[in-house]
């Protein structure tokens, strides 16, 4: 039985080719070595010194000076979590909202926009630690840790793609994905006073998200640039016609769809009433 359960999970991870299963194994494994290294430590010596290397040589620096000799931290940062609470939540939101996601849009752009957030995330934090006077005296012992900006980058992205898109949460009821979004910024901006570094990094992760799903609505896929570039030419030989784009559904159709959700949950769409949606999303 456990080892179905392991080969489940193996496969979920590395083998069904969904970037939102690998993100998070991802973050679960580092979360597990630099734990079970801690324990191990803690019984064998009481000390936890090779933990503490470990998640510093994955954490990203504050300092820029130190950036140069850690490079590989601006990606790392954005896997790994030492607290159990803190990869709970954020494992829990990059699940329900990547779901969502992944309904609308394909896995390149989730790469991307969970990718990107996580740099955006850390510039801002780099900015803000480096240039704003009242961060000076900490600066240079700070670091950087927690998939908490990319996780928001996705959020943000979902809300503003569909923003009419109802959840259930536990004590609240049904929310529309772009109170939701609104709420979780308003927080990180009222966290900078007590939580500064990972509330500036949150911000910069939901400036992506927004302004990603924006400029797709226009037109312009940045994500683009993680396409692989094919060496081979095609050469039409004769025009064809091409098929006529169909437009938008009508706000009747849209409305139906949005009662449908309420009543019946996203879930009970047909394959057509999603991508009406999304169509509608794009208007």
């Amino acid at each position: 039985m456990n080892k179905s359960i392991f080969s489940e999970l193996y496969y979920k991870v590395f083998k069904s080719g969904s970037p939102l299963y690998l993100f998070i194994g991802i973050n679960v494994m580092v979360f597990l070595a630099i734990n079970l290294l801690a324990a191990g430590e803690f019984l064998t010596s009481g000390s936890d010194i090779a933990a503490d290397w470990l998640e510093l040589q994955l954490a990203m620096p504050g300092y820029f000076q130190k950036l140069p000799y850690k490079f590989w931290t601006l990606f790392t940062y954005m896997f790994t979590q030492r607290e159990f609470f803190h990869l709970l939540f954020n494992m829990l939101w990059l699940y329900w909202l990547g779901l969502i996601f992944l309904d609308f849009l394909n896995k390149r752009q989730f790469i991307f926009t969970y990718l990107a957030g996580g740099i955006m995330g850390a510039i801002l934090y780099l900015l803000a630690y480096n240039f704003l006077p009242v961060f000076s005296g900490t600066v240079e012992r700070s670091i950087l840790l927690g998939s908490s900006a990319s996780v928001m980058a996705v959020v943000v992205a979902t809300a503003t793609l569909v923003p009419d898109f109802t959840i259930q949460l536990l004590f609240l009821g049904r929310v529309k994905l772009k109170y939701l979004a609104l709420a979780y910024f308003v927080l990180d901006i009222i966290g900078i006073s007590s939580e500064p570094g990972g509330s500036i990094a949150h911000i910069g992760g939901a400036v992506l998200g927004f302004v990603y799903i924006q400029q797709l609505n226009r037109g312009t896929d940045f994500s683009n640039i993680l396409k692989r570039r094919s060496k081979l030419k095609v050469v039409k030989s004769k025009k064809t016609a091409s098929a006529p784009v169909a437009g938008p559904p009508d706000q009747e159709i849209i409305d139906s769809i949005l009662d449908k959700i309420s009543q019946s949950g996203y879930d009970s769409l047909t394959k057509t009433e999603k991508e009406q949606l999304f169509k509608a999303s794009k208007k």
